[in-house]
């Protein structure tokens, strides 16, 4: 197949296509023409190019993966290269998690000192969003469990829906 119908069928452009190529993840093969040339298998080189940029991983961090199917491998995780790098993309983003708890409970903390007594707001809500005043410790909520999520890694949240 050619460029075009590659970029079509992975849902990329064909200057994403050809930038795979520079960077020696895609093959480059070339027709009598001088047009480039796919196959079927590209298209899941691609496919797995795209996968794992989606979950934050790099090209380069790609790169075993792709090396993995061109080996003839039906999955590109198949081998312990790929397997190493899924691994220290795990410890990397377990990090950033552990980063992000000081941080929060460093913004916690601040806003404690600030407003004693204002309840910390659940992630994802904004209690000054209706009255531009800071809300008050009600009466006790519930506290949600951490639950399996990062075996345990994050700790509880406050919980403000009604038992049931």
């Amino acid at each position: 197949m050619r460029i075009g119908e590659l970029a079509a069928r992975a849902g990329v452009s064909t200057r994403t296509l050809r930038y795979y190529e520079e960077q020696g993840l895609l093959p480059a093969r070339r027709a009598a023409n001088g047009y480039r040339q796919y196959e079927e298998s590209d298209l899941r080189l691609v496919t797995q190019i795209r996968s794992l940029l989606a979950t934050g991983f790099t090209l380069e961090d790609a790169r075993p993966f792709v090396d993995c199917l061109r080996a003839g491998h039906e999955d590109g995780a198949a081998c312990p290269e790929s397997v190493a790098v899924y691994q220290r993309k795990l410890a990397e983003i377990d990090a950033e998690i552990r980063t992000l708890i000081r941080h929060r409970a460093d913004v916690a903390g601040q806003l404690a000192r600030a407003c004693p007594g204002c309840a910390l707001s659940p992630e994802g809500t904004n209690d000054h969003a209706d009255d531009r005043e800071l809300r008050r410790a009600g009466p006790q909520r519930r506290q949600a469990g951490t639950g399996r999520i990062l075996g345990g890694l994050v700790p509880s949240l406050q919980d403000d829906r009604a038992d049931p």
